[in-house]
């Protein structure tokens, strides 16, 4: 009799499957519905897999894991639409990361606060190592985001020496911040137990025992393959996306809020996993990591890129997003601060990543 092969294993194969089949073709209405539901399959097998590697690796390497993939994964998605995009590619490497930075420090962050606080009352977390992330956070968006709307070069962009500064600085202070994490101060980003719970779960009901290493390595390869199908379908979807966005009217900025919530899926649902277990910590771990990496990460490989990438680099912030964010930075260092939040907190993140999403529709 043939072993039964898991579900796990057969999405990621039919994810690149689909991606082999449709690439470089126009999607019709119908062809878009279907590698829509093939790319969610790919989404859920990912954070199965994350959640192996987790149990595997421990906190804050199983957050750290999948924060790293999925950015990496999202570079490669911006260099290539830049690639073959116009003069309105110029701007989407800011808007996606902008888009990410929102999406993570309100949605995901809210969203794990505000499900954690139905089931607990008050959530618990480590203010010391949320502190740390969100500061670090801070820091580099304002470098990567901030600064260029306000230097003397024209056109909200960097110079190629300060674009050689501010990748070589994100670089740096990212990889200070994963050796605090991982190394130097590991206690301040490990789950806190929430008040009632005799023990801490590390791990969902299905995986009854730790895995093993040779199933964490297979967990592993078949995280990357979802997270290449998805992304390399989420390019295939990008027209249209793009389509979409103006026959409707929208910005087309829009488009960078569209992809970074594709991209984000699966640490959307692994933090949401980990808060209902009231694993907090690690939503936060996930919200924060994934925001860090995105610009930690994605800056200096721009960077890097546009030496061979023609067309300008717009990475400064326009108004409106900057009030956005000053506005998202005040109320997380609000909420970080306590070590602990009621719904509350995860309403008004909420509200803040609608307000993101409704002014980039009518800006």
């Amino acid at each position: 009799m043939l072993k039964r092969v898991p579900w796990t294993v057969v999405v990621p194969l039919l994810a690149l499957l689909t991606l082999a089949l449709t690439w470089g073709e126009e999607l019709g209405p119908v062809a878009a519905a279907a590698v829509a539901v093939v790319m969610g399959g790919a989404v859920l097998t990912a954070v199965n897999h994350a959640e192996v590697v987790a149990v595997r690796v421990g906190e804050p390497f199983g957050s750290l894991v999948l924060a790293v993939a999925v950015t990496i994964i999202e570079v490669t998605l911006i260099v290539a639409l830049r690639a073959s995009g116009g003069s309105e590619a110029a701007t989407l490497a800011r808007d996606t990361v902008f888009a990410a930075v929102v999406i993570t420090m309100n949605g995901i962050a809210g969203l794990s606060l505000l499900l954690g606080s139905r089931r607990y009352g008050v959530t618990l977390f480590n203010a010391e190592g949320s502190g740390a992330a969100l500061a670090t956070l801070t820091t580099l968006a304002t470098l990567a985001l901030v600064l260029p709307t306000f230097t003397s070069h024209v056109g909200n962009e960097f110079s190629p020496a300060q674009l050689a500064f501010a990748a070589i600085a994100s670089l740096g202070l990212y990889l200070l911040f994963v050796f605090t994490q991982t190394v130097r101060h590991r206690d301040f980003f490990l789950p806190v137990a929430q008040k009632g719970q005799k023990a801490l779960p590390f791990e969902d009901e299905s995986h009854a025992e730790p895995p093993s290493t040779q199933h964490a390595l297979s967990s592993l390869a078949l995280l990357l393959v979802a997270l290449a199908a998805v992304v390399g379908l989420a390019e295939e979807e990008s027209p249209p996306i793009e389509r979409l966005v103006s026959a409707a009217g929208f910005p087309h900025s829009f488009v960078g809020v569209v992809i970074a919530a594709l991209v984000l899926l699966p640490e959307t649902l692994a933090a949401v996993r980990a808060a209902r277990q009231g694993r907090i910590q690690t939503s936060l771990n996930l919200a924060y990591g994934s925001a860090l990496a995105s610009i930690g990460l994605t800056i200096p490989a721009i960077a890097l890129a546009s030496v061979w990438l023609k067309g300008p680099l717009v990475l400064g912030l326009g108004p409106l997003q900057l009030a956005l964010l000053a506005l998202t930075v005040v109320i997380s260092v609000l909420t970080v601060v306590p070590g602990r939040a009621t719904r509350l907190q995860g309403e008004v993140h909420l509200v803040v990543l609608a307000a993101y999403v409704f002014l980039s529709l009518f800006p």
